[in-house]
């Protein structure tokens, strides 16, 4: 049994890899979304992440798509007790912005979507510069008091104005933010290193680094000469064009053929071995692209592995 881990200085009980729902009701529809979740959950996976947002960018969709499905899946299964639910407000094209009123509608749509009364994670999904720190955690505040979310979390935000939040909530008596989701892989260094990460560090967050597999890149899929069906192959394919890539392509390679394991598994284990790293989070279009995820769950690399994979993405 894989062992849970606790999510920064929350009570949330997490399981060692979170499954990405950005692709429920879009790449993925209703039935192969459910497989996914019915097998994640069977392996002992327990976090799901979506958003508002997921898949506003779809043609013939408005937002809440993923939420919807995710809803839909608990209500059938009956196990909204089993998983925690993360999403996230702001970016959702009819509540965008973090202004108070915003926030508290963009989370009662949520609830209704997800067919819940509450939720364990809530993301500030893109930070709002035109509001005050205290006034958008005055409303997160507001929702954990009234039971409709458990702990909050923040994305896509510069580490001043995590800081900024941090010592407000602290001034303030506020909810604090306890985790942090950045950007982050092998390919994608230099978007969570440095001054975020310190920050992350010193407030004690749990990072969930989003991208992990570069969308679909670190899973080894992209080659020189080949042609991938993807949504995301244009994005992907363009760190072939890099020397980085390729190095770091050669050296999932070898770490891979050394464990004996998916290149995608190597990619998410590096990210899993990464200080202030919580769980990596990652998301399976099919059900045949799940047990690569599942395993990096397990896989521990070693400090070669390690070093060899650091250095390549330099």
């Amino acid at each position: 049994m894989t062992s849970l881990r606790v999510l920064g200085s929350s009570d949330l009980e997490v399981f060692p890899l979170a499954l990405g729902g950005n692709v429920f009701g879009w790449t993925a529809d209703r039935a192969e979304s459910f497989a996914v979740l019915d097998a994640y959950t069977a392996a002992g996976g327990n976090f799901v992440d979506t958003a508002d947002a997921y898949s506003a960018w779809a043609p013939g969709n408005g937002g809440g798509e993923s939420e919807t499905v995710i809803g839909d899946w608990l209500t059938a299964r009956g196990n909204r007790a089993d998983v925690l639910i993360a999403t996230k407000a702001g970016a959702h094209p009819q509540y965008k912005g973090l202004a108070p009123a915003n926030v508290k509608a963009a989370a009662e749509a949520s609830l209704r979507r997800l067919k819940t009364d509450y939720i364990d994670l809530y993301y500030t999904h893109y930070d709002d510069p035109s509001v005050p720190v205290e006034e958008f955690l005055g409303a997160l505040d507001d929702l954990v008091r009234s039971g409709k979310v458990r702990a909050i979390a923040a994305s896509n935000i510069s580490p001043e104005r995590l800081q900024e939040a941090l010592d407000a909530s602290d001034r303030e008596g506020l909810v604090r933010y306890v985790a942090l989701q950045a950007r982050y892989s092998l390919v994608s260094r230099d978007t969570y290193e440095g001054p975020l990460q310190e920050v992350a560090s010193r407030g004690g967050l749990a990072t969930i680094p989003y991208y992990g597999l570069a969308s679909g890149f670190l899973t080894g899929k992209y080659r020189p000469g080949a042609e991938v069906d993807s949504p995301r192959a244009g994005s992907a394919g363009a760190y072939l064009s890099s020397e980085r890539g390729q190095r770091v392509l050669a050296a999932l390679d070898e770490v891979a053929q050394d464990q004996n394991a998916e290149i995608a598994t190597v990619a998410l284990a590096w990210l899993a071995s990464r200080p202030t790293i919580a769980v990596p989070l990652a998301s399976a279009r099919t059900l045949s692209q799940l047990p690569a995820l599942l395993a990096a769950a397990t896989l521990t690399l070693t400090d070669k592995n390690l070093k060899k994979l650091t250095q390549a993405s330099q």
